[in-house]
């Protein structure tokens, strides 16, 4: 098929191209067939995507099932701890070669025909080999499963990518490693995650919970009310992100909140010894508020890298009034369709934590995110409405209004300690600026 399969969809691009840098996002974006069928193209064929954590493979021959949008992926630690990423498909007739989403094995063997392979990719059996392809009529060093054009990890984080010749994923994650640091690092010992992600499918487009997590510190004040008013989620009043701050730092954003200095967002003493010792000096000083001469403490909840990764760090409560328990859930948004999309959601935990905080930490986290979370359900609501609008015929010509910031001359910090754009505030839509810049420059790419 040649370009004009494109021609709504690079119609749609053309009229949003001027609109954007006005902060003006078209509505149709968020459920067009076309769209989607680009974005397959231009977007998760190029860019990195996260596919799960070292952890949830401990050991020799651990695997789990992952995807970028229709590919499946084999991600597993092979019999030499070295871990690799296999195409989903058998090298002979292409069938899935595995059925299960995880689990533990030495040899993958197709239904199909029966062509075995080690957990390392290599083809070393075929039933009938000699008498079908003669003793050399098939080299099997020539037939093993595919690899991901390319995988690499970060902080215990595993991602692939699609393009054989995209950047690495170090130069791909670039700035924003300051800030992954923050999330992973608070301990020497490292993340785990603990159980398997949760996942459900959603009528909603993935990119609204790319852009509700890379900077809409916004929506709590409304959306999320009656969360606070229960005390579920224990922050002084449900614009408690008004006063923080917003980086964007490519090709990901953050948004932070204010809290008591050294309070550290209520972990237990010993991660907190241990943020010391891992974390830079400077990280560790806006965490612990002497950044601010102990006026008070920023600390990183929310946030996103390009395309479909996002980050919660947040404080949750177990019981009504009680005190806050620090949680840290990893998520990504997997387009299934137009308009459709499945969350993925991990929740992970400092290896070293106490028991007890672990146990915690995960019942705050299922109580506010996840899928029985109630700050979940308030944001799927949303992005299920706005998907639902974009489908209809008044929406061809609607743009939504991604301004908030730009009329009133807010100047980035002048004296932020790490790498990218601060804004002195939470409520600007800078990031999200930023995120659909950046998808709209994929989405460009011939």
């Amino acid at each position: 098929m040649g370009e004009r399969k494109w021609r709504q969809a690079e119609s749609l691009l053309q009229s949003m191209g001027t609109r954007l840098q006005e902060g003006m996002v078209p509505s149709k974006i968020f459920n067009d067939p076309e769209i989607f069928e680009l974005e397959k193209e231009r977007v998760f064929t190029k860019a990195w995507v996260f596919l799960g954590h070292e952890s949830e493979i401990p050991n020799p021959g651990d695997y789990v099932v992952r995807y970028i949008v229709d590919d499946s992926f084999i991600v597993i630690r092979d019999e030499d701890s070295n871990i690799q990423v296999f195409f989903n498909s058998c090298s002979h007739r292409g069938m899935q070669i595995c059925n299960v989403e995880m689990g533990n094995t030495s040899h993958f063997r197709c239904p199909y025909h029966g062509w075995t392979f080690k957990n390392n990719g290599k083809l070393v059996g075929i039933p009938f080999g000699n008498e079908v392809y003669g003793k050399d009529g098939l080299k099997k060093d020539q037939w093993g499963l595919r690899c991901a054009p390319k995988f690499d990890c970060y902080n215990g984080l595993i991602f692939a990518c699609l393009d054989a010749n995209a950047v690495s994923l170090d130069e791909y994650l670039g700035d924003f490693k300051w800030y992954l640091d923050i999330y992973l690092k608070k301990s020497e010992a490292g993340m785990e995650v603990i159980g398997a992600p949760q996942r459900w499918i959603v009528d909603a487009d993935w990119k609204l919970g790319a852009d509700n997590f890379i900077g809409d510190g916004y929506h709590t004040a409304t959306s999320h009310r009656s969360t606070v008013d229960v005390g579920v989620l224990p922050v002084p009043g449900a614009n408690f992100h008004k006063n923080g701050v917003q980086v964007y730092a490519d090709p990901g954003g953050v948004g932070l909140i204010t809290l008591p200095p050294q309070s550290f967002m209520g972990y237990p003493e010993s991660i907190v010894e241990s943020m010391k010792r891992s974390l830079k000096p400077e990280q560790f000083r806006l965490l612990s508020g002497e950044h601010f001469q102990n006026q008070y403490s920023l600390f990183q909840t929310h946030g996103g890298v390009f395309p479909n990764l996002s980050f919660l760090n947040a404080p949750g409560s177990i019981k009504p009034g009680g005190p806050p328990i620090p949680y840290l859930t990893i998520r990504i948004w997997n387009p299934i369709g137009p308009g459709k999309m499945e969350v993925w959601s991990w929740f992970l935990v400092e290896k070293d934590a106490p028991e007890w905080f672990k146990e915690a930490s995960y019942r705050a986290y299922v109580l506010s995110f996840g899928s029985s979370g109630t700050l979940e359900q308030d944001d799927t609501e949303n992005w299920r409405s706005i998907t639902r609008v974009a489908k209809g015929t008044m929406a061809k010509n609607h743009f939504l209004n991604y301004q908030m910031g730009m009329a009133t001359g807010m100047q980035p910090l002048s004296d932020w300690p790490g790498p990218g754009v601060a804004y002195p505030i939470a409520y600007i839509e800078a990031n999200q600026r930023a995120f659909f810049a950046k998808w709209f420059q994929y989405m460009c790419q011939a």
